[in-house]
């Protein structure tokens, strides 16, 4: 893969430089913000990983930028920062996935193979219905009885395992696996925070439910 990393920490950065290009990925560096920004949305690349921290222009409103005009391209943040509301605002921001550091090279690479796992698996054409909620995976839009809905990148991979899996009871650790990664806590609320956000925009002023609760075995999206 041609991989951007944004880090701003010399050492941090030539670590993950070394690893991934031991791994035949091609690697460009960038420093801080800024710099980040402006080859991501003027080069191409297949994966960005970025830093949450970084001087000049944080992470989050980077990422939020280069999804502004990129909303295809795969984002892994990192951070030091590791509490529940981090990882939201990180994934809020347009984050695909993110990694807590200090992490092991193992978790990093296999994190990057599970977002390209993602990016090559949507075909032209894949179309999503349950009831009268349709999602397009190629065009990246979803309606309900004809009005648009709007939704994050994570919302959307919620919503596409749900709908892909329609009429079956979907298991926390399931949905973590899925949609945030391997080695996702578990101890955190972030599922059923998710979950609310698309109850709000799925559901709300209609009639029938899709998103259903199946206590102690976990969420299922029904026809």
């Amino acid at each position: 893969m041609n991989i951007l990393l944004i880090e701003d920490e010399p050492k941090v950065a030539a670590f993950i430089k070394k690893g991934l290009e031991e791994q035949f990925h091609q690697v460009k560096l960038a420093y801080d913000g800024n710099m980040g920004r402006k080859l991501a949305l003027e080069e191409d690349f297949e994966l960005v990983v970025l830093d949450a921290v970084l001087p000049e222009l944080n992470g989050f409103e980077v990422c939020k930028q280069i999804r502004k005009f990129k909303k295809e391209l795969p984002i892994l943040m990192l951070s030091a920062l590791g509490t529940v509301n981090d990882k939201v605002n990180g994934l809020e921001s347009g984050a695909d996935d993110y990694l807590t550091k200090p992490f092991h090279f193992e978790e990093l690479l296999a994190r990057i193979k599970a977002l390209d796992r993602r990016r090559t698996t949507v075909l032209p054409g894949t179309v999503y219905e349950v009831a009268d909620l349709q999602m397009d995976c190629y065009r990246k839009t979803i309606t309900r009885a004809g009005n648009m809905i709007i939704l994050t990148v994570k919302e959307f991979t919620l919503l596409e395992v749900l709908m892909y899996n329609k009429n079956r009871v979907l298991s926390r650790t399931y949905i973590a696996e899925s949609v945030w990664g391997i080695n996702f806590n578990r101890g955190t609320n972030l599922i059923d925070v998710y979950i609310n956000y698309l109850r709000i925009k799925i559901d709300k002023g209609y009639d029938k439910q899709l998103i259903q609760t199946i206590i102690g075995m976990g969420y299922m999206i029904r026809d």
